[in-house]
């Protein structure tokens, strides 16, 4: 009997939109889930035909972390095995957090229900993260004694400050929606009935907009604390360069001069 695939990606009119598509599992991460998101990171951050790319869960849940029956499998291994083991899939699983950080598309986070563990890993990669007000989150990790994961330890200290990341991955407490905009966790917060619209809005914005800009600046915001700041200025300088030569600044100030909306190609 034919299973539905763990993550559906669709492409339209220069977006892409990857469902994780285990709602009954409340999207947890297993096994099948993660290749098919390695895969899939892969496949957009190649395509230069992308502009956006949309991350979003099926049914109730964004993603409430890895699955815990996957892991319960790997209890009759030996600590010597488990811990060979687990190295090797986290190892693999990164692949997908390196492919979406380095991209030249923005990654948009559509999230509601449970985002967490893995989920709010995933979710910390994105750019710009749109919430539904049921949405809750949780590091969850040491609950089950384990460490984060996805580039937990290393996005969540940049994007709210160390001290907060300690409380939320030390604690493990669970928190809301208005709570996770306070932090600048998520972008905005709407009402679950607004959420699709609330992120078509956002990524209609995004795909009109001036490629090249979008993507250099994403890229300078995304490597600016790998820098120094004599080291961040001269890519600056680089990337208003590389955009001072393209044909959407000739559109953009002709379009400021003129009075009218930008056209941009």
């Amino acid at each position: 009997m034919a299973t539905n695939p763990p993550l559906l990606v669709e492409r339209h009119d220069g977006v892409a939109t990857l469902t994780l598509n285990r709602p009954e599992a409340l999207n947890t991460l297993d096994n099948e889930l993660m290749v098919a998101l390695v895969n899939a990171a892969v496949d957009v951050a190649a395509d230069e035909s992308l502009r956006v790319v949309v991350l979003r869960g099926a049914g109730k849940h964004f993603m409430a972390g890895g699955d815990l029956k996957t892991f319960a499998a790997e209890l009759s291994r030996s600590p010597a095995e488990r811990t060979a083991h687990f190295r090797l899939t986290i190892g693999r699983l990164h692949a997908a957090i390196e492919q979406f950080h380095r991209m030249p598309h923005p990654l948009v986070g559509q999230v509601h229900g449970a985002v967490a563990g893995f989920g709010l890993s995933l979710m910390n990669a994105c750019d710009l993260v749109v919430a539904s007000e049921d949405t809750y989150f949780a590091a969850a990790y040491r609950n089950i004694a384990l460490t984060p994961d996805g580039g937990g330890s290393w996005s969540l200290p940049r994007i709210v400050g160390p001290r907060r990341a300690m409380e939320i991955l030390l604690l493990a407490e669970r928190f809301d929606a208005r709570h996770a905009l306070e932090l600048g966790l998520v972008n905005r917060v709407v009402p679950l009935a607004e959420l699709e619209a609330t992120v078509a809005g956002l990524v209609a914005g995004l795909r009109a907009g001036p490629l090249t800009a979008i993507r250099n600046t994403r890229r300078l915001v995304r490597e600016s604390l790998g820098r120094s700041l004599s080291q961040q200025l001269d890519a600056e300088a680089e990337a208003l360069a590389a955009c001072a030569g393209s044909d959407d600044f000739v559109e953009g100030i002709t379009a400021f001069l003129e009075k009218r909306p930008a056209r941009f190609r």
